[in-house]
């Protein structure tokens, strides 16, 4: 298997996660696809370059290289729905508009996808503990703050346009109140944009399994609606005149996640 992600390790206690960004295809998965499927529309496209002041913030980074059309990172091991209604699985089987994502009787083998699973999704989740215990280790806490992005209206999925901003805390269970709260009052510093708490998207399985605010990991998914950064029709090009004032929003977002946990231990308070 080639190189399955990218890691960078910042400074502070804070893992940014990228796991639907990569494009990368196994032959099988590529051979297998639907013309429709090819130019990897259900991608969280360019979520890397949108965030590409967090290493400067001190942030640790870590991406997928693979594409979610392979196996998604962002589902449990045993594949347990995680939403009620239209969704996807660990191993994809529909587009986001419900149309199959492979070809009849060309979808990879359970033997394939048994690789894929030890290769690409273990690698990736070893990685995101592993950093977290570190900074536990290291500063007493940990945050996490899973990055997403998705098309703003997918009709199969969610009635109407999504918010632009949709904040995820697994209804409350994967960090702290306090943080969600002030989350949502730097949003509403923004009236330009919309958003939500724990609307259509609560947080996928890395907000859920890794937030544990008991345990001073807390865990923060941001469901980002496209049309804030880029074209949202093929080629799926990124625009900066969307992207820069949208970066504002998300620096804002990630220094109040920081600066919030400075305070709640600061003094090595883990209380």
């Amino acid at each position: 298997m080639d190189k399955v992600l990218s890691f960078h390790q910042g400074r502070l206690p804070l893992l940014i996660s990228m796991p639907h960004a990569g494009l990368g295809l196994t032959d099988a998965v590529r051979d297998g696809l639907v013309d429709a499927a090819r130019s990897l529309p259900d991608t969280d496209w360019h979520i890397p370059q949108l965030y590409d002041f967090a290493r400067e913030l001190g942030a640790s980074v870590v991406a997928a290289e693979y594409s979610r059309f392979v196996i998604d990172l962002n589902r449990p091991d045993d594949d347990k729905p995680l939403y009620a209604g239209a969704t996807t699985g660990l191993y994809p089987a529909t587009l986001f508009e419900g149309e199959p994502l492979f070809k009849e009787g060309q979808a990879p083998s359970v033997e394939q996808r048994a690789v894929y699973l030890e290769q690409i999704w273990r690698p990736y989740h070893d990685t995101i503990r592993r950093e977290l215990a570190r900074m536990r280790e290291e500063f007493g806490y940990a945050l996490l703050w899973d990055a997403h992005s998705i098309r703003s209206v997918i009709p199969h999925l969610f009635d109407g346009k999504l918010p632009d901003f949709n904040l995820g805390t697994f209804n409350g269970a994967s960090c702290d109140p306090v943080l969600a709260e002030r989350l949502q009052g730097v949003c509403a510093e923004f009236p330009a944009y919309t958003h939500v708490l724990n609307g259509r998207f609560k947080g996928g399985h890395i907000t859920r399994h890794y937030g544990d605010p008991a345990n001073h990991i807390h865990a923060v998914q941001l469901e980002l609606g496209q049309c804030t950064y880029m074209n949202e029709v093929e080629p799926f090009g990124y625009r900066e005149d969307l992207a820069q004032p949208t970066q504002v929003v998300l620096k804002r977002l990630l220094e109040t996640v920081l600066a919030w946990g400075e305070e709640r231990y600061q003094g090595g308070s883990r209380g």
